[in-house]
C-alpha cells in the first residue's frame, strides 16, 4: 500500500457527510441493516469513514480516515491476498462477495461487501466501497423471504393499492377469489376490475383508512365477480395503510376471506329474526276490534311493504252476513267480497284486484277455488302470463298484473274452527326476492291469527245483529197522540261495534187522557242486557196501565229486577202526566233527574228524592209532583246522552239545560239540537230520550161536573151527560154512557165516602169518570138470581170497552171507556 493524503476529496467528503447525515437522522426504532461506507485512496488509505463503519467495526472516522484499509482492518495473515484483490478491483471494474474483518476489539466480523471504483475530480482513481454484516443480511433476507412467502403462499386474498387506490401488488389467491388475472388487476381499481361488487361502499372505505391511518376490520363486501358470476357471495376484508420510515403514506393494503357460508347464515337468521318481529307486531296488532273490515285493514297494514308489495283480503259472503259459511262443494265455485287492500307504491295492481267492497266469482275449477277448497296455501315463485291466467278472476286483469311486475304470488286460505272463511293474496313486485317455505310459514301463522279474529267479529256481528233485532223489536214501534201534550223522542244505538246496550223508553197511554212516559237503562251490554230491557219494559207498561202510581211501578219492577237473576240491575225514571190538572208524577230508581223547561225559556233539572237502582232492593221509592202549565216542556232521557269519559256527568246535564232553554223551537227540533250539541263523534252508550211539551185541551174535549148540593145526584148527572154528549155529537151513545154514570155515582154513593165530581173526557175513547172521597175499590162480584144489589159493576164492565180505578191525593177516581163511533 501507497501513502495517502489525509484530506479526501471535496466531493467525496461531502457524499461522505450526507451519508452521515443520512445515518444520523435514521429513526429510532426501525429494524434496518446497517450499510456501512468508505472512500479509498489508490493506495488504499481511508479518506471517508461513515457513521455505520464506525458502528460495524468499533473503529471511529478519526481512527480510520488516513490509515491504510488493510493494516486496520485485515489481520497479518490475510493481507497478502487482500491486497492483491484491491490491486485486481482498481484494475477492474468493481467486485462483491464476503470478506472477514478485525473488529476494533480484535474478533472477527463477517461483511458483505460491494465495491466501485471511480476517478476522483482530478483524475485519480480511487475506490468506492459499502458493507453490511453479513448475518444481518442474511436474517433480513430470511424475513423478506417469509414476508414473500406469505404474500405469495397465503389462501387468503392480500393486496397493496396506490394512494389512488389501484392495484400495486396481489396474491393469487385474490386472483382465483376475483376470476381475474393478476396482470388484468395492475393499475386498475376495484370498481374497475369488479363492477358487480358494491365497489362505492368498499373504495370510501379505504378512502377513509388512507385518511386517517385507522385499520378497519371485517369489512363486509358482496356481489357477483368474473370467477363466480351466477352466485352472490361475501367476503370479509381488512385494511390497514403502508408508511414508509418518515411516514410518508404509500398506499395502503388489505386481506380477504370468503365469508359467504357465514353471511348467508346471518341473512337466513336476520330474516327470521325480521319475521320473529314482523310476527310479533302483528300478533299485537291483529285483533284489537270485532270488526271485520278493521281486522282485514289490520293484517295488510302488518304485512305491507315489509312482507309483500301487494296483499287482499277476501271473504265469503256468509260470513260479511255473520253466518258460518258451508263447505266448498267440489262442483261448487265461490263469490268473495273484497275486505281490505293494501299497496306499498302506485303499481297498477289495483286494477288487476277488486276495491274494497267489490266481489269476484270463481268457478269451481279455478286455481282459487281449489286453494281455499283443500285449505293449503299456494305458492307461486316464478310468476308469468300462464300461471298469472289461471289464477286471477277475469282474462283482462292478467296484463295489468304483468306490467306491474308481479313474479310471486302466495294465497294462504283464512280459516277457522275448520271453516274456509276466505282467502288472502301477497304479491311481490318491486322487491325481487321470491316468497320462500320460510314465508310461507310466516304467512300462514300470520292469517291463522287474522282469521281467529275475524271468526269472533263474525260470531259477534251475528249477535250484535240478534240483539239489535231484539233490541228494536221491543222499543215502541208507534207512539200514539196524546191530548194535550206534544211527544218528541230519539233512540240512537251505541257506535261502539261492540257494545249493545239495554235502553229503552216508553210512551203509555191511561184513562182520562193521562200519560205515562217511561225511560230506563239495563247496566251491561249484549243480549242478555237487551233481554232484561225487554222484561223490565213489558212489566212497567203493564203495571202502568193497570192506573199505579210511578212509585209503585217502580217498586214492582225493582221485584221484577230481583227475579231476574243476580247482577241484573237498571235505571228508570216513571212521569205520569195528566193534562186535565196539568201536573207531573215523578218518581226515579237510580236515573238522572228529568229536566223541566218552563214557557218562558228557563231550564232546570227537578230535584227528585233519591232512589236506588231496580234490582237492588229493599228501598221504598217516592215520586213527587210539578206543575207543567201550557208551553212548558219535560224532558227525560239515559246517561249515554250526558256522560263522556274523563267528564263530570253535571258539565253534560249542564249543556242539555243550556241547548233547550230560551229558544223557541218544535219539539223535533229541540231533539236534534241536544243529540247536536251532546254527541259529536259518536257514543260509547246507547241513547234514549223523550221530550215532551203541554199543549192546550180544548174545551169540548172535557166537561167537569161537580157531585154536591142538595137532590138526587144520579138522576143530575144522567143529564149532565146526555146533554153534553148530544154537544159533542154522540148521542149515540148517551143510553150506555147514561147507564154507566148512573151506576158509578150510585156505587159511589154506597160504598165510598161521597162522591165528589163527574168528568167526561172525549179523546180516543169517551171516558166517564167519578172521584169520590176515599173507600175501598169496586169490584164485581158474582149475584144470586134472588140478590136485589151487587149487579152495578157486572153490568159496568160488560158495558164498557175496559174499566179500572186508582187512587188519588183525596181518595179514588173509578172510571170506564166507551169506544166511539167510527165517523169520530
Amino acid at each position: 500500500m501507497h501513502g495517502f493524503e489525509r484530506t479526501a476529496p471535496d466531493g467525496a467528503g461531502q457524499d461522505a457527510e450526507a451519508a452521515a447525515g443520512a445515518d444520523s437522522a435514521r429513526p429510532e426504532g426501525h429494524r434496518v441493516v446497517p450499510l456501512a461506507s468508505a472512500l479509498l485512496e489508490g493506495d488504499g488509505r481511508i479518506l471517508h469513514w461513515s457513521v455505520d463503519a464506525e458502528n460495524l467495526t468499533g473503529y471511529a472516522a478519526a481512527e480510520a480516515v488516513g490509515a491504510y484499509a488493510a493494516k486496520l482492518l485485515v489481520p497479518k495473515s490475510e493481507r497478502s491476498g487482500i491486497t492483491a484483490m484491491f490491486d485486481r478491483i482498481m484494475a477492474g471494474t468493481g467486485w462483491s462477495g464476503p470478506v472477514p474483518v478485525r473488529h476494533r476489539d480484535g474478533h472477527l466480523i463477517e461483511l458483505e461487501f460491494h465495491t466501485y471504483p471511480v476517478t476522483g475530480p482530478d483524475g485519480r482513481r480511487m475506490l468506492l466501497a459499502t458493507a453490511s454484516d453479513l448475518e444481518g443480511l442474511r436474517r433480513v433476507e430470511a424475513d423478506l423471504a417469509v414476508l414473500d412467502g406469505c404474500f405469495t403462499q397465503s389462501p387468503i386474498g392480500m393486496a397493496v393499492y396506490d394512494t389512488e387506490l389501484r392495484f400495486v401488488r396481489l396474491n393469487s389467491a385474490l386472483a382465483r377469489i376475483n376470476g381475474v388475472s393478476i396482470a388484468d388487476h395492475i393499475g386498475r381499481r376495484i370498481s374497475s376490475v369488479l363492477p358487480g361488487l358494491n365497489s362505492t361502499e368498499i373504495e370510501a372505505v379505504m378512502r377513509e383508512v388512507l385518511a386517517t391511518g385507522r385499520p378497519v376490520v371485517d369489512a363486509r363486501s358482496h356481489g357477483r365477480t368474473p370467477g363466480d358470476p351466477r352466485r352472490d357471495r361475501a367476503w370479509s376484508a381488512s385494511y390497514y395503510r403502508l408508511e414508509d420510515s418518515t411516514g410518508q403514506v404509500l398506499g395502503l393494503s388489505s386481506s380477504l376471506i370468503d365469508v359467504t357460508e357465514r353471511f348467508q347464515a346471518e341473512a337466513r337468521a336476520a330474516r327470521a329474526q325480521e319475521r320473529l318481529t314482523l310476527l310479533a307486531e302483528a300478533t299485537a296488532r291483529i285483533g284489537t276490534t270485532l270488526d271485520l273490515q278493521r281486522t282485514a285493514e289490520e293484517l295488510i297494514e302488518a304485512v305491507v311493504p315489509r312482507f309483500a308489495d301487494f296483499a287482499t283480503v277476501d271473504l265469503l259472503e256468509p260470513v260479511l252476513r255473520g253466518e258460518e259459511p258451508a263447505p266448498i262443494a267440489s262442483d261448487r265455485g265461490v263469490i268473495l267480497r273484497a275486505v281490505a287492500v293494501g299497496e306499498a307504491y302506485e303499481s297498477g295492481l289495483v286494477n288487476a284486484s277488486d276495491a274494497v267492497g267489490e266481489t269476484s266469482q270463481y268457478a269451481a275449477d279455478r286455481t282459487y277455488t281449489e286453494c281455499l277448497r283443500s285449505g293449503r296455501p299456494l305458492l307461486r315463485t316464478n310468476v308469468d302470463e300462464q300461471i298469472l291466467s289461471a289464477l286471477v278472476s277475469e282474462p283482462e286483469r292478467v296484463a295489468p298484473g304483468l306490467e306491474a311486475g308481479i313474479h310471486s304470488y302466495l294465497l294462504v286460505p283464512i280459516m277457522a274452527r275448520g271453516m274456509v272463511l276466505g282467502g288472502s293474496e301477497f304479491v311481490r313486485t318491486r322487491n325481487q326476492e321470491s316468497f320462500t317455505d320460510a314465508d310461507v310459514a310466516l304467512a300462514e301463522e300470520l292469517v291463522a291469527r287474522t282469521a281467529i279474529a275475524l271468526d269472533n267479529a263474525r260470531l259477534y256481528r251475528r249477535e250484535r245483529e240478534t240483539a239489535l233485532t231484539l233490541q228494536r223489536s221491543l222499543l215502541p214501534q208507534e207512539i200514539h197522540r196524546t191530548l194535550g201534550l206534544e211527544i218528541a223522542y230519539r233512540y240512537l244505538p251505541s257506535s261502539l261495534v261492540s257494545e249493545v246496550g239495554g235502553d229503552w223508553f216508553d210512551v203509555v197511554p191511561l184513562s182520562c187522557g193521562r200519560v205515562a212516559l217511561v225511560v230506563g237503562d239495563v247496566m251491561g251490554h249484549g243480549i242478555r242486557a237487551a233481554a232484561t230491557m225487554g222484561q223490565l219494559r213489558t212489566v212497567a207498561r203493564t203495571l202502568a196501565t193497570l192506573d199505579m202510581p210511578p212509585e209503585q211501578v217502580l217498586t214492582r219492577l225493582d221485584e221484577t229486577a230481583m227475579g231476574i237473576g243476580e247482577s241484573q240491575f237498571a235505571t228508570c225514571i216513571c212521569a205520569v202526566y195528566d193534562p186535565v190538572e196539568r201536573t207531573c208524577t215523578v218518581a226515579a230508581a237510580g236515573h238522572l233527574p228529568p229536566l223541566r223547561v218552563s214557557p218562558d225559556g228557563v231550564a232546570s233539572p227537578v230535584e227528585l228524592p233519591p232512589g236506588v237502582p231496580l234490582g237492588v232492593g229493599g228501598v221504598a221509592f217516592e215520586s213527587m209532583e210539578f206543575a207543567l202549565p201550557e208551553g212548558g216542556l219535560v224532558a227525560l232521557y239515559t246517561d249515554g246522552l250526558v256522560e263522556r269519559r274523563g267528564q263530570d256527568i253535571d258539565q253534560g246535564i249542564g249543556l242539555l239545560s243550556r241547548t233547550l232553554a230560551g229558544r223557541s223551537r218544535t219539539l223535533e227540533a229541540s231533539c236534534d239540537a241536544a243529540l247536536s250539541a251532546l254527541v259529536t263523534d259518536g257514543t260509547d252508550d246507547d241513547i234514549a230520550m223523550i221530550m215532551a211539551r203541554a199543549l192546550p185541551v180544548p174545551a169540548d174535549r172535557i166537561a167537569t161536573l161537580p157531585l154536591d148540593g142538595e137532590g138526587p145526584l144520579p138522576s143530575r148527572a144522567r143529564r149532565f151527560t146526555r146533554a153534553t154528549l148530544e154537544s159533542w155529537g154522540l148521542s149515540s151513545l148517551s143510553d150506555f154512557a147514561e147507564l154507566m154514570v148512573s151506576e158509578l155515582v150510585t156505587n159511589a154513593l154506597l160504598h165510598a165516602e161521597s162522591p165528589r165530581r163527574l168528568r167526561l173526557f172525549r179523546d180516543r175513547t169517551l171516558t166517564v169518570e167519578v172521584a169520590d172521597s176515599g173507600g175501598p175499590p169496586p169490584r164485581v162480584r158474582a149475584s144470586a138470581a134472588e140478590d136485589e144489589g151487587g149487579r152495578g159493576m157486572h153490568l159496568v164492565s160488560e158495558l164498557a170497552h175496559r174499566w179500572g180505578t186508582r187512587p188519588t191525593k183525596d181518595g179514588k177516581v173509578v172510571w170506564a171507556e166507551l169506544e166511539l163511533p167510527l165517523r169520530h
